[in-house]
């Protein structure tokens, strides 16, 4: 599998994803910087954390205008597998790639620690390796995860099973105590309807080995990695 990571002005997670693909799961990754202009080579594309243009005006509102986001809205029309984490989440949401938008935490603080995450959608190109109702512990690091969508939206995302994350307690109990940011209905990742485009706030990319405190952050990208190469 061939996978591309995006790289905008102020990407920090970059090489997260870059390390986690290569070095652990032994794929063929490159990154692309924000100009490129075709897609049309790639198995995956990665939109990593970070403060993507600083995040000024919001996060992800001037990545949005990116030339290679135009790339990336064709290669997801297309029907390719595209992940957004953190500030790649928020991207592909002000791009309309995802329903729903992310805002500043509840607290008004960066949150930074591991959490508990409830696996809602076991089958799709992202939680293959992942079984129903299991409880991953994936850390988060943002400011403005709060995941808001209008009260139709949500329920469309919902009856849809686009949900594929909510943050939880140990026992998969979602609660007040275990959200991080105040977003609704306690998510913290969901996919498009067709299923081939992924956001998620918690970093799959920073818990890729045991001396990392995790490994769980490996189902994700391993799970894309199975689906793939199944269908290639």
């Amino acid at each position: 599998m061939k996978f591309a990571v995006i790289v905008f002005p102020g990407s920090n997670c970059d090489h997260d994803c870059y390390y986690a693909l290569k070095h652990a799961l032994k794929q063929d990754v490159e990154f692309v910087w924000h100009k490129e202009a075709s897609l049309s080579h790639y198995d995956a594309i990665i939109l990593p954390g970070g403060f993507s243009y600083g995040d000024y005006l919001r996060t992800g509102a001037i990545a949005r205008f990116s030339p290679v986001m135009r790339a990336v809205v064709e290669f997801a029309n297309a029907g390719g597998i595209v992940v957004g984490i953190c500030n790649g989440f928020q991207v592909l949401c002000e791009a309309g790639l995802l329903p729903g938008a992310l805002m500043r935490n509840d607290s008004l603080k960066f949150v930074c620690k591991f959490v508990n995450l409830r696996v809602e959608n076991s089958d799709t190109a992202f939680t293959t390796l992942c079984g129903p109702g299991e409880i991953l512990n994936i850390p988060v690091a943002h400011a403005e995860g709060l995941y808001y969508a209008d009260s139709v939206t949500l329920e469309s995302v919902k009856r849809n099973n686009q949900v594929l994350f909510r943050y939880t307690d140990e026992s998969g109990e979602p609660n007040s105590e275990s959200n991080p940011n105040g977003s609704l209905d306690n998510i913290a990742g969901v996919m498009n309807e067709r299923g081939n485009v992924m956001g998620m706030m918690p970093h799959p990319d920073r818990c890729f080995e045991e001396v990392l405190t995790s490994t769980d952050g490996a189902k994700i990208f391993g799970s894309m990695v199975e689906w793939l190469s199944e269908r290639t």
